[in-house]
């Protein structure tokens, strides 16, 4: 390490003096040699701004004052196709406000009718309740796609008077934001900013899924669950209700199993659910595509959430799980994990690891 008073290209380095050989002669240069340090051994500290001296060319390095990483060789990739991936989260992002919004409105259309006529006190128990899921749905979707994912902290950086020491413990230089980024913090492209425990950039809610927004992603996932089952068992309920009674023609000669007479008779109900279906109005057609969309959905959400809890549990984000290496323990499992996460204070949540960690004590 070198001042910038003295810059190490200008240092000469000269021979040792004469030296003595074997037969008592003395061994003179004749002239002193002259040797310049090339500049590539020399490089400045992007976090302290201390000039620093390899001993050879080395592409990462770490600096000894502030512990800033440094790479010699940055790989800034050009962001050609960032609009791309804006348009596409925008395109997601509506389409799913779209799915919200007809799923809220043709439900109340296709059920409710048919509720009120069975009781006024049973159409407004489920007026309430779907009241509270579409809110919860949609306010948690908005603060999880519209919230920031979370930043990493702003660090003053770049002069070691400022720069204190280790202040930069393995910070990284971010070359697309031209600033530091902690170890917890991964660059999103599709966002084109830090993103502080970011666990992966999510196309339908239009953000990347952080620090600051992890947990209105799970609140969703947890309320749309739970809406798409109110809205799978209502519209079976009210299609029971709604729906005629099917012709079967061949379920009176199921006296005796027969491979051939079960095909008959499950092509007779698939051909006569068609034609009740074309027969039927308007409402009858929502409500089946109600039924069908919602338990499609609720499967492929209900399978995101385990896979989210799942993390939580191991300490993990999906980040770190696919960049970890098999026997690389990233944090420790528990079920203090998910209590912490979801924000419960540390007094309430210690008790548990013991209670679910209990060990048996063995007698001698």
């Amino acid at each position: 390490m070198a001042s910038s008073s003295s810059p190490l290209s200008s240092i000469q380095i000269e021979e040792p003096p004469p030296m003595i050989s074997k037969q008592g002669n003395f061994n003179t240069p004749e002239e002193h040699c002259v040797t310049s340090i090339p500049e590539d051994h020399e490089t400045t500290c992007w976090g302290c701004g201390l000039r620093l001296l390899l001993p050879s060319y080395t592409p990462v390095f770490k600096c000894g004052w502030c512990g800033a990483i440094t790479n010699q060789n940055p790989r800034k990739l050009e962001s050609r196709y960032f609009w791309w991936r804006r348009l596409r989260d925008r395109c997601f992002v509506s389409i799913l406000l779209i799915f919200m919004l007809f799923v809220i409105c043709g439900g109340v259309w296709a059920v409710y009718p048919i509720i009120f006529s069975i009781s006024y006190l049973c159409g407004v128990l489920h007026s309430m309740i779907t009241m509270i899921l579409s809110v919860s749905t949609v306010s948690t979707f908005s603060l999880a796609a519209f919230r920031c994912a979370g930043t990493p902290p702003s660090i003053v950086w770049g002069s070691y008077p400022v720069v204190g020491k280790a202040d930069l413990q393995n910070y990284t230089y971010c070359s697309y934001c031209s600033k530091p980024k902690s170890p917890r913090a991964h660059h999103c492209r599709s966002c084109g900013m830090c993103i502080l425990d970011m666990d992966h950039h999510c196309p339908f809610i239009g953000n990347c899924v952080g620090a600051a927004n992890h947990r209105y992603f799970i609140a969703f996932l947890l309320s749309a669950i739970l809406s798409t089952l109110y809205v799978s068992i209502m519209s079976a309920y009210v299609g029971f209700h709604f729906w005629p009674p099917l012709a079967y023609r061949y379920l009176g000669r199921l006296s005796w199993f027969s491979r051939d007479l079960a095909f008959r008779t499950m092509k007779e109900v698939f051909l006569d659910f068609l034609d009740s279906e074309v027969l039927q109005s308007t409402r009858g057609l929502v409500l089946l595509y109600l039924f069908i969309s919602s338990l499609s959905v609720k499967i492929g959400l209900s399978a995101l959430l385990w896979q989210q809890l799942s993390l939580i549990y191991e300490g993990k984000t999906y980040l770190s799980h696919i960049s970890s290496h098999v026997g690389d323990e990233v944090g420790e499992k528990g079920c203090q994990n998910l209590i912490r996460f979801f924000g419960c204070s540390y007094s309430a949540s210690r008790y548990l690891p013991r209670f679910w960690n209990t060990r048996k004590i063995h007698n001698k």
